[in-house]
């Protein structure tokens, strides 16, 4: 049923890919799938990584030429301590258990989607003929956050004798760079130094600093032993160590359990309360943890799964994308979900728009609480968001970061970065996705109104009148191969949602909470007045169009330059952006990702279906998708115009993109973005489904080749489950009362327990 991923390389490629590919994390603590034992090569290249979500330090940022408001400093996520590494010595020599091609007897690795661990089985022969069996099995648990365990399993098979097992808590420890790749960072590897190691009672413990940003970590290590071993427990300036032998006569087992804590989360005294985790787990076994996680992971599967008949390698694709998210959510706060999630060091560990626009809906449509709590981080961060605003020359309003951690811009090349200023606009439309997804008046009063006031407030700053029209000028759409434009179709057609949607939440609260809106207003100064002018704004905004061609350009001037030579142009100088400079691409039409077509996709009632088709047609022509943000939403909208059969080929691009690394970088961490679009592409493009004000609506078509697929939805307490076969679509109310939705445009009423079926329309 395809609820595993086996991985079984040991080149060096495929060690870095299945590095990230088996990353375990819960949102808070994320640990790369690395050997325990180590590579038996020493030139063999590893991310060794360890991250805890939102755990940075400050780094700064060179300039030849600062000019006024460049960020002066970035955040960038740290590998915090390292403990992973456990070795396994055997016989009177102590010969190295270490995977070799020739030692491998049998090797089998294992990630459990469906139970939330990995495992690897190895038959193991050593250089002078002993033979082990192992079994390597880890978790990082969803039900005790802070816990990351190891559990190793050893039986002989052709001999008895000694056994040593060293295992290290390793405080030193650095980031990986890359000078050569811009989407990897170039530098600033040392970031932690040891504040503190030594053992307490049976606790190993090693704290370490970051440089600038003040924040400590801790790592508190303790081991349960399953047999008669002798131990001994040392530390050192920079790491714990326990070395423990035994009479090696039949299966042995060991279980290290490793507490992690920082001082974002649990403030200080952090080696005691490490401990005190630790203490309140010791009636634990691995087993337990293991019924728990499988426990955590039938509910969230229970409500997200998605099932393809009839195509193995597909239903394994979609399944691990969304464990994979589950894995990466931020849920307390102070966290959000970077581009790579927590399974590499990609773009520094940074939060960009993807969270908003690609991830958010997946958890706003299957798990709610999870979409509350990213729209929280983002609230969180709104001071900062204020004060960039100011710093950028505005008076009033709040202008979110292209990329950060803390909330602070950690962009250095503004084009690209700060001009993004549709960064605001799309964390304004995660919150107007909410509540129509859950009504939360009290959710928009006490926080969606605030964001949605001072993003208003920004294009009111930004944008101008000009013959009757709101313009918004030197900006840069989601398109990096085209930066700081005149009246970016997307970032117009979204600042005009923006701006309508402040006044429409300023509307629903003077009926619902009137006397909670009015504080509100008094604390920012808001009123009717500026209310009125955001919406006249919106009504006025100019959402460029060429008559000519039936299309939205891009931009201004868009369709003036000439079209990039794609025919001359060799397939190994893609991506463009590693072999051109920005300028180069900058005069010619040529786009990166989807950029007017994803402003269709997200607000298609602004254009008719004959102008989205053309649009399609045109810039399909001219997307290149060096962007793995960019074919789920060519998929989607090619399900909107119906080209079914594009739809599928760019779907298919998006469901195995890590799995397969068809864009050779999943060593450096799994594209989050990608994954979310994934199940996009299934849900908003096969299935037609979208949320709007009059609520939630279903178109499903089914693509060639599929016997049937099936998902379920979230929506206003509700669980409704939704299946499309070949000829009939059916729905069923799971769990809440009784709803009505929109099916191939025609009002659907479900009932409790009842099934409602429709003939599938081509």
């Amino acid at each position: 049923m395809s609820w595993s991923i086996s991985g079984h390389g040991l080149s060096a490629d495929a060690l870095l890919n299945l590095e990230s590919i088996f990353a375990l994390g819960n949102g808070y603590l994320g640990v790369r799938g690395n050997f325990e034992e180590g590579y038996a090569n020493p030139d063999l290249q590893s991310i060794r990584g360890t991250y805890l979500n939102a755990f940075h330090d400050v780094i700064r940022i060179p300039y030849g030429e600062k000019l006024f408001a460049f960020p002066d400093n970035q955040q960038k996520l740290v590998n915090v301590i390292d403990a992973q590494d456990v070795r396994i010595y055997i016989g009177e020599e102590e010969e190295l258990v270490t995977l070799t091609e020739e030692s491998i007897l049998g090797y089998e690795r294992i990630l459990h989607l469906d139970k939330g661990y990995s495992e690897r089985r190895v038959h193991w022969k050593s250089s002078t003929g002993k033979e082990l069996k192992l079994r390597f099995r880890r978790l990082v648990s969803f039900t005790h956050k802070e816990l990351f365990a190891i559990d190793i399993y050893i039986e002989p098979v052709n001999f008895t004798g000694r056994i040593k097992v060293v295992s290290r808590v390793n405080g030193e420890v650095s980031n990986y760079s890359n000078p050569n790749d811009p989407r990897v960072a170039a530098g600033h590897s040392k970031l932690l130094s040891v504040a503190g190691c030594g053992v307490q009672e049976e606790f190993l413990y090693v704290e370490d600093k970051t440089s600038v940003s003040a924040l400590h970590t801790c790592c508190v290590t303790r081991h349960q032993w399953d047999g008669n071993w002798q131990t001994e427990a040392h530390a050192s300036a920079a790491e714990g160590t326990v070395t423990a032998t035994a009479e090696l006569r039949g299966p042995l087992n060991l279980t290290k359990w490793n507490i992690y804590t920082d001082t974002l989360r649990h403030e200080e005294h952090l080696v005691e309360k490490g401990i005190g985790l630790h203490k309140a787990l010791q009636g634990m076994s691995m087993d337990d943890l293991l019924t728990e996680q499988q426990a955590y992971l039938q509910d969230f599967w229970k409500r997200s799964d998605v099932v393809i008949e009839n195509d193995q390698l597909l239903q394994e694709g979609i399944r691990f994308n969304l464990y994979q998210l589950l894995q990466s959510a931020g849920r307390d706060g102070h966290s959000n979900i970077s581009a790579k999630g927590l399974s590499g060091e990609g773009y520094e560990g940074h939060y960009f728009w993807d969270t908003e626009i690609y991830m958010l809906p997946v958890f706003l449509m299957t798990s709610p609480e999870r979409a509350r709590q990213l729209l929280l981080y983002r609230y969180s961060k709104l001071e900062q968001a204020r004060n960039r605003a100011k710093e950028m020359g505005h008076a009033r309003g709040a202008l979110f970061p292209w990329r950060t951690i803390a909330g602070t811009e950690c962009s250095s090349f503004f084009p690209s970065g700060t001009a993004q200023y549709h960064i605001s606009a799309d964390v304004a439309y995660s919150y107007i996705q909410y509540y129509l997804a859950e009504e939360d008046q009290e959710f928009l009063l006490d926080y969606g109104a605030e964001v949605l006031f001072e993003t208003a407030r920004l294009w009111m700053e930004i944008g101008h009148y000009h013959e009757g029209k709101f313009h918004i000028d030197e900006v840069t759409g989601p398109d990096e191969y085209t930066c700081l434009v005149n009246n970016n179709y997307y970032t117009n057609v979204m600042a005009k949602y923006n701006l309508k949607w402040a006044a429409r939440s300023y509307e629903v609260l003077q009926h619902s909470q009137n006397n909670g809106l009015q504080e509100l207003c008094s604390r920012l100064g808001v009123t009717p007045e500026e209310v009125n002018r955001w919406q006249q704004a919106a009504e006025a905004m100019l959402l460029p169009y060429d008559s000519e061609l039936g299309i939205n350009p891009q931009d201004d001037t868009f369709l003036r330059k000439a079209v990039w030579d794609f025919e001359n142009t060799p397939r190994d100088r893609y991506p463009l952006l590693l072999h051109y400079h920005p300028l180069t691409l900058y005069r010619y039409q040529v786009c990166k990702q989807a950029d007017t077509l994803l402003a269709h996709f997200l607000l298609e009632d602004e254009q008719t279906e004959e102008t989205i088709r053309r649009s399609y047609d045109y810039y399909e022509a001219i997307t290149t998708h060096d962007s793995s943000l960019s074919s789920c939403i060519f998929s989607i909208m090619a399900s909107k115009v119906g080209y079914h059969d594009k739809a599928y080929e760019y779907f298919i691009e998006t469901a195995r993109l890590d799995l397969d690394n068809t864009h050779g970088n999943t060593k450096d961490g799994l594209h989050m973005a990608n994954m979310g679009g994934t199940w996009m592409a299934i849900v908003f493009g096969f299935a037609g489904m979208r949320l709007k004000e009059s609520g939630l609506s279903l178109s499903p078509a089914i693509p060639d080749g599929w016997t049937k697929y099936a998902f379920r939805l979230t929506f206003r307490g509700r669980l409704i489950a939704v299946t499309i076969g070949r000829t009939d679509v059916e729905l069923e109310l799971l769990e809440g009362g009784a709803l009505t939705l929109t099916l191939y445009g025609q009002p659907v009423e479900l009932s409790p327990g009842a099934t409602v079926r429709q003939t599938l329309i081509p």
